[in-house]
């Protein structure tokens, strides 16, 4: 969904910035390193960035603990004034609410101004052809009535002559 999600942005013209949990060095997030390099770069970047889609596979009714490691090492207030849209896939819809009762109130605690309904996938509407994913129609439908409110939501934090910017992160490890 986020490869998808960066290339519906790019097309309406937002610049955009992904990022992954590839991206950091284990050791600084599982040691909580606030003086690491990658991190740094990560909240400098999203300092500058007028949202944030933030993607991520839910276990055991939770998001990845690895994305809350890292979300744990942001400035209290890192999105302020920031418009977020979650991304996540589960393997029933049993996991469907985790985005409220789990990632929600994290990106609370981190000041987000706005954070718009998610959008959630099951394994059995999502079919993956090598690195390729193809979303079932009702998903692909979700996905790009999301992206449109984000969209939207961004331009009413700048001025049309101005770009606006987003960062993607996803918290999958694989």
């Amino acid at each position: 969904m986020l490869a998808l999600s960066q290339h519906w942005l790019q097309q309406q013209g937002v610049d955009v910035v992904a990022y992954n949990l590839h991206d950091f060095n284990a050791d600084d997030l599982l040691y909580a390193n606030f003086a690491s390099p990658a991190v740094k770069a990560f909240a400098e970047q999203l300092a500058q960035a007028d949202g944030l889609l933030i993607a991520t596979p839910v276990y055991k009714a939770s998001f990845s603990g690895a994305l809350k490691t890292l979300l744990d090492l942001l400035p209290e207030r890192a999105l302020e004034h920031k418009v977020v849209l979650p991304l996540a896939t589960g393997g029933s819809v049993g996991h469907m609410l985790a985005v409220d009762y789990a990632l929600k109130p994290v990106l609370a605690a981190l000041k987000a101004q706005e954070v718009l309904h998610g959008v959630f996938a099951d394994d059995s509407q999502i079919a993956l052809n090598g690195s390729e994913a193809t979303l079932a129609e009702s998903v692909s439908l979700r996905l790009e009535e999301a992206l449109e409110s984000f969209y939207l939501a961004l331009g009413r934090r700048k001025p049309p002559t101005v770009k606006a910017k987003s960062t993607l992160l996803t918290g999958q490890t694989a």
